[in-house]
């Protein structure tokens, strides 16, 4: 319940101002959205609990938000998705819900449910029209768990300082909350292929702050964040069958997730036709499953991505990316990394109609593949083809 209550505030909030609204007119309210319907083939694997290896339409996405701006300073909004991916999701669920007060340039806040300002597309990675990718950078930004890792139940501050002419200007966000990570989210597919089920998924209160350089030079952003994640402890149920015996039997435990610290660097460049953008970030610290495991799990990630893209024309952009996810505590071998190098592009027919067309070539396994529709093992390398369809309004 307690994640409901910031939420909760901030509808209660926007209902109190909302009362001395004389009018729809007086709230400045739109309503925008899009729909997207997807098709994946690979070549060996098949992915994210699709499949894909015989080629799969099961990825469909259908978003709306609803904002209101009922005094100059005052904002709120909230957005819902429908999204199916392979046996992921097939429900709707809640983006964000916030209220988003501005006092001036220098200082906001925002309270609901808000988005967690990390990294250069984590703030967008909601709304597929914002970018030119069918698919952003699975070492960073996995699909299967992006409502996870949106937005969080707390509040945040916000604002720019201005530097002068010399310097540029910095823009700050510094946030407070708690993560929720589902018990059907994407990070426990191959868990729950062995039976291990978290029964509440997991909750993770966390605090951190985001700074964007922007700096003299035209087109060049720097930024750096850093969260910081308390440690966390789930109930799982570990469920398993006695072959010899027929039956079944059903252990509880406790999962302890300790990762206290979240860096993140990147930066973007952009002129004229051309954009090119980098971020590294890591996540370091270990998982004791009681029961299963008498030791911990070390986890020390290192994730990063180098992107660029050339706009040719007012419809026609394209792009590359070379991205790799690497646990250098993992076991040697393929399930220790994730190599992805891409190429794509994205046509405009129009301002509500646009397609996306992207080449992957993945070594490794450590990111978007499941056991139960690998039954054969899972080979070291895939290409895998992804069409991307959308309309937005």
């Amino acid at each position: 319940m307690r994640r409901l209550i910031f939420p909760a505030l901030a509808v209660w909030f926007a209902a109190a101002v909302f009362a001395h609204a004389q009018s729809l007119d007086d709230l400045n309210m739109q309503i925008h959205g899009y729909a997207t319907q997807g098709f994946l083939y690979t070549t060996n694997n098949n992915i994210f609990t699709t499949n894909s290896s015989n080629g799969s339409p099961a990825w469909t996405e259908a978003v709306m938000n609803v904002t209101a701006q009922p005094q100059p300073k005052l904002r709120v909004g909230v957005q819902a998705r429908y999204f199916l991916l392979g046996n992921f999701g097939n429900a709707i669920t809640l983006d964000w819900a916030e209220a988003d007060y501005k006092v001036n340039d220098k200082f906001g806040v925002r309270f609901g449910k808000v988005k967690i300002p990390t990294g250069l597309f984590n703030e967008i990675q909601d709304i597929d029209p914002a970018y030119m990718w069918a698919l952003l950078p699975q070492s960073i930004y996995p699909i299967t768990s992006r409502n996870s890792v949106l937005a969080e139940y707390g509040g945040l501050v916000y604002g720019t300082l201005a530097l002068g002419k010399s310097a540029g200007k910095i823009e700050y966000r510094g946030w407070s909350g708690e993560i929720v990570v589902g018990p059907n989210d994407g990070y426990w597919v191959t868990m729950k292929e062995q039976g291990i089920a978290l029964t509440n998924g997991l909750h993770t209160p966390e605090t951190g702050v985001t700074l964007h350089w922007i700096t003299p030079a035209p087109g060049l952003m720097i930024g750096a964040s850093y969260a910081r994640l308390s440690q966390s402890n789930s109930p799982f149920t570990d469920t398993y069958v006695v072959p010899t015996q027929g039956i079944t039997i059903t252990t509880p435990g406790t999962m302890v997730l300790n990762v206290p610290n979240w860096p993140d660097y990147f930066v973007r460049w952009e002129k004229d036709r051309v954009m090119a953008a980098g971020e590294y970030e890591r996540s370091a610290g270990n998982v004791v499953m009681s029961g299963l495991s008498p030791l911990p799990q070390n986890i020390d990630t290192r994730s990063w991505y180098l992107m660029t893209s050339y706009r040719f024309t007012d419809k026609l952009i394209a792009g590359v990316y070379v991205t790799q996810d690497f646990n250098h505590q993992a076991a040697l071998g393929p399930s220790r990394y994730f190599k992805d190098w891409v190429v794509s592009s994205r046509y405009d027919f129009n301002q509500y109609l646009y397609m996306k067309a992207e080449e992957h070539f993945i070594e490794g396994t450590a990111v978007g593949y499941d056991i139960d529709l690998n039954t054969g093992g899972l080979q070291p390398s895939t290409k895998m083809t992804i069409l991307k369809l959308g309309v937005s309004f």
